[in-house]
């Protein structure tokens, strides 16, 4: 049924929620969705380089389906997982296998933007309401939005806007600014340069999983920047961590990153990544309830710290809970269910949380620097990022 077979403990757990599930139909359960588990299909890139970032999504969301009995809103679930493998094409095949073969009522997840853009359409103009928890792409937070798209995490640019006004806030006068190459690359860079208030001496992108930085790397020492701005998540942020350390560049150069060092990259990279400064949505040590709880479980379950990809998720799964339980299990009524969405009445681990016009968050963020830990190296919030400039796509989301 998924392109890969789920962890032993998510195996036991789904088949007790579908045993659960057929139990509530023995005994006569009255309405007709509560017969039969409410279908959700989760689309991540679970392979290769990038596939802690999906793994993250996926984990998180099945521990808040857990603690909750294999219920949202009261109904019982069922998660159908796919790997998109990060390629477009693969994330199209899987959207279409969660839509015609597998009748989903919700799709979630989504890692990467290129594969976002690809999806978005064709699960949207289906009627099927879709909860992206990563990928953020800036067409579809504007004039591409959608009253069946909701995100948990931010669009693009906003993400980097952060970084851009951190950088501002830290002094650096001459910036360097480096990223993959894809729409969310693309994105990141638009969105630093939109707040920082400095000099961008030059911007370089590369390609998407490029294994190798050392000639980059080389040409950025030459020009000498105050400070150095990556956007490379995954497999490609533990490389050019590594090669920048080994450069003697770490501690020499500022390096500033977002979504390149977290939870799903500082395993491999423990004390090579000291020093780092990133822009954040997320941090694990962020003081609310609903965090310090979601922290613990999350360690408990998985013998790791939750990465923002896992934080994400984890509120779109609670996002879904509290939206379900407002129309009663029924999501049949689309414009009601919408509604519920929007009213976002869950408590989020990032703190205040509520929704813009186009059903992107209005959420913060943090600066997090990289120090040194138990485990060579943690994460630790330092203090809140107050975004100056926005691009604002809400504006051009025609919806209201």
């Amino acid at each position: 049924m998924t392109a890969h077979t789920p962890p032993a403990r998510h195996r036991r757990f789904l088949r007790h929620s579908l045993a659960a599930a057929a139990l509530l139909g023995a005994l006569g359960a009255s309405a007709s969705f509560a017969q039969q588990p409410l279908k959700i299909g989760f689309i991540g890139t679970l392979s290769g380089p990038g596939g802690a970032l999906g793994q993250d999504q996926y984990d998180a969301f099945m521990l808040a389906l857990e603690q909750k009995g294999g219920k949202l809103g009261g109904v019982a679930v069922q998660v159908i997982r796919e790997d998109d493998q990060l390629k477009p094409d693969v994330g199209v095949q899987a959207a279409t296998k969660l839509l015609k073969s597998e009748n989903v009522a919700i799709i979630t997840g989504v890692t990467f933007s290129n594969v976002m853009m690809a999806i978005h359409k064709p699960i949207t103009d289906a009627g099927v309401f879709f909860i992206g928890s990563n990928a953020g792409p800036a067409p579809i937070a504007g004039k591409s939005c959608s009253p069946f798209f909701f995100s948990t995490s931010w669009d693009n640019d906003q993400l980097h806007e952060a970084g851009g006004q951190l950088a501002s806030d830290l002094g650096y006068k001459n910036m360097y600014v480096m990223a993959a190459n894809y729409q969310a690359g693309r994105d990141a860079v638009s969105g630093f340069k939109r707040d920082y208030k400095g000099k961008v001496i030059d911007e370089a992108y590369t390609q998407v999983n490029q294994p190798d930085y050392s000639a980059e790397i080389a040409l950025l020492q030459a020009a000498a920047p105050d400070a150095v701005y990556v956007f490379y998540p995954g497999g490609m942020g533990i490389n050019f961590v590594k090669q920048y350390r080994q450069a003697g560049l770490l501690g020499k150069i500022p390096l500033i990153s977002a979504a390149s060092i977290d939870g799903s990259t500082l395993p491999a990279l423990k004390s090579l990544a000291v020093g780092v400064i990133t822009s954040a949505p997320y941090a694990p040590d962020l003081d609310n309830p609903q965090n310090k709880q979601f922290v613990t479980a999350f360690v408990k379950a998985y013998k790791r710290v939750p990465s923002m990809y896992a934080a994400q998720s984890y509120d779109a799964a609670n996002l879904l809970d509290s939206a379900i339980a407002k129309v009663k299990g029924d999501i049949s009524d689309k414009e009601a269910f919408r509604g519920a969405l929007k009213a976002a009445d869950f408590a989020s681990v990032r703190g205040p949380f509520k929704f813009a016009s186009n059903q992107f968050p209005d959420a913060g963020f943090y600066r997090v620097d990289v120090v040194a830990g138990a485990d060579g190296a943690e994460l630790k919030a330092v203090s809140p990022i107050d975004i100056k400039t926005r691009a604002n796509f809400a504006a051009q989301c025609p919806m209201k």
